[in-house]
């Protein structure tokens, strides 16, 4: 009798995880009409612990499908504006003098979230850019 390859021995049932994404993408569709392939490599990025840039122009849904990708998966949402005047610590928090403790409190700032939507980079200033893309890369704050 031939032995069985261990590697294929034992094999995931992914079935629960595609019938949870498949319950997403149907409820995202309810509201977002014609951008199923975006939804559909939102959800992939995000199952892959990736980011995602959505580019298109003004009214293809694309703040609205963030927003509700969060939502469907119980999610935190944040957006961030970037301007030209927009420092780190707008992004990152800072810390926040506390008078009755006399100490200092961390305030956080919105990338905090789990699911941030960061507008218009290319208008922040490199020290600001620099602190979300650092961000990004480490998966940390």
């Amino acid at each position: 009798m031939e032995e069985q390859d261990p590697i294929f021995q034992q094999r995931t049932d992914l079935s629960a995880l595609n019938e949870a994404v498949m319950l997403i993408r149907n409820e995202i569709k309810k509201i977002i009409v014609g951008q199923d392939e975006m939804v559909k490599l939102i959800l992939a990025a995000l199952l892959a612990d990736g980011h995602v840039l959505i580019e298109g122009v003004p009214g293809v849904a694309k703040t609205l499908t963030a927003k509700l990708v969060a939502r469907s998966v119980n999610a935190n949402f944040s957006r961030i504006q970037f301007t030209p005047d927009l420092m780190p610590s707008d992004v990152l928090g800072t810390p926040v003098f506390n008078p009755r403790e006399a100490s200092f409190d961390f305030k956080k700032g919105p990338i905090f979230s789990n699911v941030v939507l960061v507008d218009e980079i290319n208008r922040a200033p490199a020290k600001t850019q620099a602190a979300l893309l650092e961000v990004m890369e480490e998966k940390q704050v």
